[in-house]
C-alpha cells in the first residue's frame, strides 16, 4: 500500500469527499442570498466514480477516515447507497458534515448503511439569529436532525459553529450550554476567507482568543490532557468535565504542520489544501479510461506538492476562486 505523503513529510489519511456544491441554506458568511451557479449534473462524479475513488484512497493510499461533505451532502440523491457501498467495500471510518435540515428523515438509514458520526453546522439556537444568518426559517429542522442522529446511535454528534461579530458572538456561552445539556460536542471555528462574495476581513473576524474569553465569562476552560495530534480542534474541559468544547483556530493559530487531510471536490478534483489555488483532475482521467494504477499516481503527485501552510498571513495570499460550498469542508 502506498501513502499520500507531501514533500514536507505530512501524510494524508483523512479524505473529505464533496458530493454536491448545492446547499439549501444561504449562510451570509458563505454565499449570496440568490445562491450560486451550481455544477451541471454531468460534471459531478457519479456514484460509481465516488465509490471507486474512495476504494482507491483506502486500499491503495492509506486513507483511514472518509467524511462526506458539500455544499449540503443530504441533497445528493443516492447518498445512503454511496455510504453503504463504501462501507461494504473498504475498512474505514465514515462521517458526514451537514447543515442538518434533512437529517431527521435520513439519520436512521445512514447509520444502518455504515455512517458512524455527523458534524452539524449550527451557529445559534435563537430562531431570529438563525434566520438572520441563514436567510431561512429552519432552526427546528436542524434541532430535530441533531436529535435524530443521536437517537440513531451516531457518536459523537458534533456541532460546528462560526461566530460573526455583532451577530451571534455574544451567544457563544448559550450555544455551549445547549450542546452540553444534550451531549453534543461543540466546536467553534474561526471564520475563514472562503466566502463566495470575497467579503472576509481578518479585522472583522472573531478570533480564537476572543472565543475563549467569551466562554471564560461563564465557564472554566482547561486544556484536555490528551495530545491534540492532527485534530484541528484544541479541546478544553468545561468546568472540570466531562463535557468539552473545541476551538478551531484555522487563521490565527494555524495547525498546517500537522495537517492530515486531502479533499476531493464534487467534480472530481483533488485539492491538497482547503486554500489551494491548484487542483488535479481525476474525473477526466477516469472518464478517459485510465486504470487504477494511473489514478493512484496522479493522486500521489497532487499531494506531493502541498505547500507548508495556507499562507493567510502572507501579504501575497489570494483567496481560492472556489468558495467553501464548492470545495467541501
Amino acid at each position: 500500500m502506498g501513502e499520500l505523503r507531501d514533500r514536507h513529510g505530512r501524510i494524508a489519511t483523512d479524505l473529505r469527499v464533496s458530493l454536491t456544491d448545492r446547499c439549501n441554506l444561504r449562510c451570509t458568511y458563505c454565499m449570496p442570498a440568490e445562491g450560486l451557479d451550481w455544477l451541471p449534473a454531468e460534471e459531478q462524479l457519479t456514484d460509481d466514480e465516488v465509490v471507486r475513488l474512495v476504494r482507491l484512497g483506502v486500499e491503495r493510499l492509506g486513507i483511514r477516515e472518509v467524511r462526506f461533505t458539500g455544499g449540503e451532502p443530504l441533497l445528493r440523491r443516492g447518498l445512503v447507497d454511496i455510504v453503504r457501498r463504501c462501507a461494504e467495500e473498504v475498512d474505514a471510518e465514515f462521517s458526514l458534515t451537514t447543515n442538518g435540515l434533512g437529517l431527521k428523515r435520513s439519520a436512521s438509514a445512514l447509520a444502518a448503511a455504515g455512517l458512524g458520526r455527523v458534524n452539524v453546522s449550527l451557529d445559534t439556537v435563537r430562531p431570529e439569529t438563525f434566520t438572520r444568518l441563514t436567510l431561512r426559517h429552519r432552526l427546528d429542522d436542524v434541532v430535530a436532525g441533531l436529535a435524530a442522529a443521536h437517537e440513531a446511535g451516531m457518536r459523537p454528534v458534533k456541532v460546528n459553529a462560526v461566530l460573526l461579530r455583532g451577530v451571534n458572538d455574544r451567544e457563544a456561552p448559550e450555544l455551549l450550554a445547549w450542546c452540553l445539556e444534550r451531549g453534543y460536542e461543540l466546536r467553534f471555528i474561526e471564520q475563514m476567507p472562503l466566502d463566495a462574495q470575497h467579503g472576509w476581513r481578518r479585522s472583522e473576524m472573531v478570533t480564537a482568543e476572543e472565543i475563549r474569553t467569551l466562554l471564560a465569562e461563564h465557564h472554566t476552560l482547561t486544556p484536555v490532557a490528551e495530545p491534540r495530534g492532527s485534530a484541528p480542534a484544541q479541546l478544553y474541559d468545561v468546568d472540570g468535565g466531562p463535557g468539552t468544547v473545541g476551538v478551531i483556530a484555522s487563521v490565527t493559530e494555524s495547525f498546517c504542520g500537522d495537517c492530515d487531510r486531502v479533499r476531493l471536490t464534487a467534480d472530481g478534483q483533488v485539492r491538497n489544501c482547503l486554500f489551494s489555488t491548484d487542483e488535479s483532475d481525476l474525473r477526466s482521467a477516469m472518464r478517459a479510461g485510465v486504470g487504477d494504477d494511473d489514478l493512484v499516481e496522479r493522486w500521489k503527485a497532487a499531494v506531493a506538492v502541498k505547500l507548508p501552510g495556507h499562507g493567510i498571513d502572507d501579504p501575497t495570499f489570494l483567496q481560492p476562486p472556489r468558495p467553501m460550498s464548492a470545495i467541501g469542508g
